[in-house]
């Protein structure tokens, strides 16, 4: 029974009955052919059935291994290592096929290797999740050939295996490197004049080259007889609080991921920021009620927590209702936080509706608005138009566009901080944002 399931015809086999078939076909006018024609039937049931002995006539003849890790990280390539152990005394084809999950949309994933006698092969391939949530792989079939390739021998391993996809920690890791070794410019990030000393005095230690000179203690320099400078303490555990709008303007996709996948990948790299910088860090989600409330904490453990929060929540079909959002901000936020409120405004006059409640919300917090282009009109603005249609496109592209910036100059005017970016610039946009008020004192 293992035989007849496990057992598959090589598309080699169909050649060779070509072969035969012509031969046969020719021996009409040849018939000194029909003879060759009947002995290469026999030598094809021969190596027909030495091809079935040799493969099915050793129990476990491979073994193959998918590496999955516990989570993969969203929006990013994530690598699936395959090793296949050959333990035939023969030199084998290996035909791979593995079962991605559903979501995926992906069926042509497929591999073709040569393995010597009990020789490893490895290889690597990656995939690009584009939703959180768990992702079911299906089985991982290793077809086996000899060198005749008339018959193939299916292996089958790892079934149902499941790996639950996560907010982006490898952008958020990368960010987190790049801001311990100072070289957060490369992405975009950039380094702003600290304005003034709201610092509080830490210790008097040895100059080093990049201290700033203006810190100089001269009394202290005068007694030890070189350079020592003033060091300071930046102010520390301020509450930064995330706030994701879950309602349906959040659904909008970019580069098959929606708005609120960004504003989550965002939310995760600049909690870490924030928490490595010694502020504490807090969650808030809302639609037409509060979904998430993570109390900002600056604990070591309290990146789990944001991340695991961040994991379960998903948008809404609904309008959000920011009147309940600022109630539930002055009953729960008491004290002064900066607040980065991830949403989507398309018009002024939507803006309009929701002005009276986030100018509550910023007369006792530092609030500010982030918000999105539509990059999907780029290409409609920068087109030459040579037509009336192309202009009538082209037109109301770039009315779309200034609205977007009238909404920026809207909220400037009510004493609102905001932010327009494009999905794929968000997190940047954020975090400097963030050292901004930083080196200016605000927070």
């Amino acid at each position: 029974m293992n035989l007849v399931r496990n057992l598959y015809i090589h598309e080699r086999f169909f050649i060779y009955v070509a072969v035969i078939a012509i031969t046969f076909l020719v021996s009409f006018w040849f018939p000194i052919l029909y003879s060759v024609a009947w002995l290469l039937v026999v030598v094809l049931i021969v190596f027909f059935t030495i091809d079935i002995y040799v493969l099915f006539n050793v129990n476990k003849g491979i073994e193959a291994r998918r590496i999955l890790t516990k989570k993969f990280s969203n929006s990013d390539e994530n690598p699936i290592p395959i090793t296949i152990q050959n333990n035939y005394q023969f030199r084998i084809e290996a035909n791979i096929i593995d079962e991605l999950p559903f979501q995926f949309q992906k069926r042509d994933l497929e591999e073709k290797a040569f393995i010597n006698p009990q020789g490893v092969w490895e290889f690597e391939y990656t995939v690009r999740p584009v939703e959180r949530g768990e992702y079911y792989f299906g089985k991982l079939n290793v077809y086996i050939s000899t060198f005749f390739r008339i018959v193939s021998r299916r292996y089958k391993f790892q079934e149902n295996e499941m790996v639950a996809v996560y907010p982006s920690y490898i952008q958020m890791k990368k960010y987190e490197f790049l801001a311990m070794s100072n070289r957060l410019t490369e992405f975009g990030l950039k380094k702003i004049r600290r304005i003034g000393h709201t610092l509080e005095f830490e210790q008097i230690k040895n100059y080093i080259i990049g201290d700033d000179v203006r810190t100089i203690n001269w009394k202290a320099t005068a007694k030890r007889s070189q350079l020592m400078v003033n060091q300071y303490q930046d102010e520390k555990s301020q509450p930064i609080y995330s706030i994701i709008d879950l309602g349906r303007v959040m659904k909008m996709p970019f580069e098959e991921l929606k708005l609120i996948d960004y504003a989550i990948n965002a939310t995760l790299a600049f909690s870490n920021i924030a928490l490595r910088k010694n502020d504490k860090a807090g969650l808030l989600t809302f639609s037409k009620k509060v979904d998430t409330i993570v109390a900002a904490s600056n604990k070591k453990t309290h990146l789990n927590t944001i991340n695991e929060a961040l994991y379960n929540i998903n948008t809404k079909y609904t309008d959000s209702d920011f009147g309940y959002l600022y109630a539930l901000i002055k009953r729960k936020i008491t004290q002064r936080s900066l607040l980065i409120l991830y949403t989507n405004f398309e018009h002024v006059s939507s803006l309009k509706r929701q002005i009276p409640f986030l100018k509550a919300i910023a007369k006792y917090h530092l609030l500010v608005v982030v918000f999105f282009e539509n990059t999907e009109l780029d290409s409609l603005i920068n087109e030459n138009a040579e037509d009336l249609q192309s202009i009538y496109h082209k037109t109301i592209a770039e009315k779309f566009a200034y609205e977007k910036r009238l909404i920026v100059k809207e909220l400037e005017s009510k004493g609102i901080y905001g932010i327009l970016t494009k999905p794929q610039n968000l997190t940047v946009n954020v975090i400097n944002k963030y050292l901004e008020f930083k080196a200016k004192g605000f927070i």
